[in-house]
């Protein structure tokens, strides 16, 4: 091989892991360039294999997709696990409002990782075992927190689908109004929005609770 061959020649993989170095790398796009960067000839590019190599773990973009959708799905439950030890195990409203903060805190912190899982039309969500299972472990953790808070006459409502929803829709919508850049027309700044997000949370749980007689 010529010098000049050997120094265009994709460098050899040697770890071993392709598949988990072909997300980071799609990851890492994500974050760089947007969805719209994501490739799986440019994920090859950045984990120095040859443009063949990553079709055997991933036949198409869409299968790419959803492994980084998995991924980046796991990630955001490893947080909520680490804020739920954090919360009293005997206040189920306590738990609920940890995950919420978790929830809008990470996808701050991970606006390109929170835009994967959250636009079903990148990925294929059947497609991954680990993907439909950590989606519904976190709408279990909710709904648990929700319905043993109403066993315990903590809500004014025992619609507990409902609240579920609700608080999602608060979660997701603050989420998305922060990332793309629309809080600055409210006069709030960056400063402020952590702050404000944990009370309208607490708003939300303020409203949800009973009152007392």
């Amino acid at each position: 091989m010529t010098k000049r061959a050997a120094a265009t020649a994709p460098r050899p993989y040697h770890h071993g892991k392709l598949k988990e170095a072909l997300v980071e790398a799609a990851l890492g796009l994500a974050e760089e360039a947007g969805v719209e960067g994501v490739t799986v000839r440019e994920a090859a590019r950045r984990a120095g294999v040859s443009s063949a190599a990553p079709f055997r773990h991933f036949p198409d973009r869409e299968a790419l997709m959803t492994a980084v959708a998995a991924e980046a799905l796991r990630r955001f439950r490893v947080e909520i696990d680490a804020a739920l030890r954090d919360a009293p195990a005997g206040d189920p409203l306590a738990r609920f409002r940890a995950i919420g903060i978790t929830y809008i805190r990470w996808s701050l912190r991970n606006p390109a990782h929170f835009h994967i899982i959250s636009t079903r039309t990148l990925f294929d969500f059947e497609r991954s075992e680990a993907l439909r299972d950590d989606n519904a472990e976190i709408i279990s953790m909710v709904e648990s927190a929700l319905a043993e808070a109403a066993e315990l006459g903590q809500l004014g409502s025992a619609d507990v689908r409902l609240l579920q929803i609700a608080g999602r829709a608060l979660v997701y919508g603050f989420a998305r109004m922060v990332i793309d850049g629309h809080l600055p027309r409210w006069n709030v700044d960056a400063a402020e929005v952590p702050a404000m997000a944990e009370a309208l949370i607490d708003l939300f749980i303020g409203a949800i609770a009973r009152r007392p007689p």
